[in-house]
């Protein structure tokens, strides 16, 4: 009597398509994928017990490097969690640079999740012209921190340096110009009769099962539910800024892909009206330093930024903000000069759990396009 098998195979970990070292193991019947089992580690580092070995802004730097795409949306909510602990106030300056900036990562994510999902699908030239982009934006880091991708800019308390006119000027003249290159992103993919076989219809995820499955960010917001941090639980100065939540209708991959080109026009709104305000204030003042120094001033300056704030143990909070990828909350517990512990809340761990139920009954090539439209970064699912 014949006895039917299914047939296994291993997608990755070095797969171009698996937007980092992301082992599947697929339980195949023909091309149709009965099980999708990940296996992930691969990229572990430990940042959550490093951050109990490092004082409070020694640890800044790690969260750069979990999701080295959205780099500053991640510090800036340790930053958040520190200040909550040491009840620090941030300058309405601050806070609008800090919104800037967080709205330049999400275009600087955006691009890369929408770009390179073409890419996997097949389409090479949004690829390009999206990373030309991503190029002017990086300059834009690196103006304000030194640094392209790992900048350590927003800090606790504020930032590490204000903005310049000069730079001020620059976005607005990147952010006037930019939605027409997205209206030829657009014109090669939206309508692209390739583009939509290949998304409509493909990783359904219902309302019900994004809740259920944790979903935040454009994965939640593609099911029809518009909750975004920013306007459910406004931080910074989200709150007195005008945007709205593209949402979608069917909670498909060519949804996801739809939420999030128009978030990153709505990006460029915010964007535009931080600069507004900044160029309002003008250029903040010198500060007028004593040039006069005693020994006991070096001592405790020495000892600040040697042993950095301290907090008392005990105490802890739970930061979240929208990043651009969903939810990122690090919970915080104070453990004196250095956190006692350190509990991160990655979005993309919550979504790549569910590519199981979401590629079940597709074809291998749709796990593709369902590993892409979940924009998943493996320094923050691995950690």
């Amino acid at each position: 009597m014949a006895k039917l098998k299914s047939f296994t195979m291993n997608f990755g970990p070095q797969h171009p398509a698996a937007h980092g070292v992301l082992r599947l193991v697929l339980e195949l019947d023909g091309e149709v994928v009965v099980r999708a089992d990940p296996h992930i580690g691969l990229l572990h580092r430990g940042t959550e017990k490093l951050l109990e070995q490092k004082t409070y802004l020694q640890g800044l730097p790690y969260f750069d490097r979990l999701d080295y795409v959205s780099m500053m949306a991640y510090e800036h909510v340790y930053s958040l969690g520190v200040e909550n602990l040491l009840d620090l106030p941030v300058s309405p300056t601050d806070k609008y640079t800090r919104v800037l900036f967080l709205e330049v990562t999400r275009l600087l994510n955006h691009l890369m999740a929408v770009t390179t999902h073409a890419l996997d699908v097949g389409a090479l030239t949004p690829f390009l012209w999206g990373f030309e982009e991503r190029e002017k934006l990086m300059e834009f880091y690196e103006r304000v921190s030194g640094a392209r991708m790992h900048a350590a800019y927003i800090r606790p308390g504020g930032v590490t340096t204000s903005v310049t006119p000069g730079l001020l000027n620059d976005l607005t003249t990147f952010v006037a110009a930019f939605p027409s290159r997205l209206n030829e992103i657009e014109e090669m993919l939206t309508n692209n009769r390739i583009w939509r076989q290949r998304l409509v219809d493909v990783g359904v995820v219902t309302l019900d099962q994004a809740l259920a499955w944790g979903f935040s960010g454009p994965m939640l917001r593609g099911s029809s539910w518009g909750w975004d941090l920013r306007v459910t639980a406004p931080y910074e100065v989200y709150s007195r800024l005008d945007f709205a939540v593209p949402v979608g209708l069917h909670g498909d991959c060519f949804d996801r892909y739809l939420c999030r080109v128009e978030e990153m026009r709505q990006s460029c709104a915010l964007i535009q009206q931080c600069v507004w305000w900044l160029q309002k204030q003008g250029t903040p003042p010198m500060v007028n330093v004593s040039a006069t120094f005693q020994m006991e001033d070096l001592i405790h300056h020495f000892k600040h930024h040697a042993g950095g704030y301290y907090i008392p143990e005990g105490h802890s909070t739970y930061a979240a903000a929208e990043a651009p990828k969903g939810e990122f909350g690090v919970y915080t517990v104070a453990g004196g000069h250095r956190p006692w512990r350190c509990r991160l809340r990655a979005p993309g761990f919550v979504h790549l759990a569910a590519l199981d139920a979401m590629a079940v009954d597709h074809m291998i090539a749709d796990v593709v396009t369902i590993i892409g439209t979940q924009d998943i970064v493996f320094g923050e699912i691995d950690r």
